[in-house]
């Protein structure tokens, strides 16, 4: 068989301190999976079970540790966001995957970040229509390396961070996720087949807000090092 055309490159995640890459495959984001967010956002936590919404694979840029990624400013938004996220990596597939056993599909982790429209997001949202255009668009998901599961200690208690040019705008930890990751793999498993290459953004905190171009977003969660992008 052959193609009609040349397929893209799988878009490749480097590998903390080494030369190999995690390849993506489908990239799912937990969306108000901390209370205070969800509040923020005008919901009550304590009433849903955790819901996901997805990104298309090459929506993911990689961002090298110690490098600045130059992100443009998407079109059609007046309000873009950013929310900084723990992701987690899928290293071993599975369906109906228990709470137990969860952590054991998870290959590393990695900080990122997941760009909003929000402006869209909420349109959308208030015609109950799908988030896709607030959500899915080109580059709105910049993440650092991956670090392997095994290298990472406390990460279910990990400081999460993110300035905008210098100045505190989201800080938390990993133990106020709703659902954690374990539970969030266990019950995303049951709607979908996970498998290797698989990325989980798992939620953000409170304080999202707009950034403009010539804004500076740098973020991170303790064990995983930085993320830095400047909107151009």
């Amino acid at each position: 068989m052959s193609f009609v055309f040349a397929p893209a490159a799988p878009v490749a995640v480097p590998i903390a301190g080494g030369q190999d890459a995690f390849p993506v495959r489908r990239v799912y984001c937990v969306g108000r999976n901390y209370a205070a967010h969800a509040r923020e956002m005008g919901f009550d936590p304590n009433r849903e079970p955790p819901f996901f919404f997805c990104k298309p694979a090459d929506a993911v840029v990689p961002v090298a540790q110690g490098q600045t990624l130059d992100l443009p400013y998407p079109p059609e938004t007046a309000n873009l966001h950013y929310e900084i996220e723990l992701v987690a990596a899928i290293g071993q597939g599975g369906a109906n995957i228990s709470v137990n056993n969860a952590l054991q599909h998870v290959w590393g982790y990695a900080v990122g970040l997941d760009m909003t429209r929000r402006d869209l997001q909420m349109k959308m949202r208030e015609a109950g229509r799908p988030w896709e255009l607030g959500k899915a668009f080109d580059q709105s998901a910049p993440i650092g390396p991956l670090h392997p599961a095994a290298s990472v200690n406390g990460i279910d208690q990990a400081a999460i961070w993110l300035q905008v040019n210098g100045v505190d705008k989201q800080r938390s930890d990993i133990g106020k996720l709703i659902w954690s990751v374990a539970e969030t793999i266990a019950y995303l498993s049951k709607y979908f087949r996970l498998e290797a290459g698989d990325l989980i953004y798992t939620g953000t905190p409170e304080g999202v807000g707009p950034v403009v171009r010539g804004d500076t977003m740098t973020g991170g969660v303790d064990g995983l090092g930085t993320l830095s992008v400047r909107m151009v």
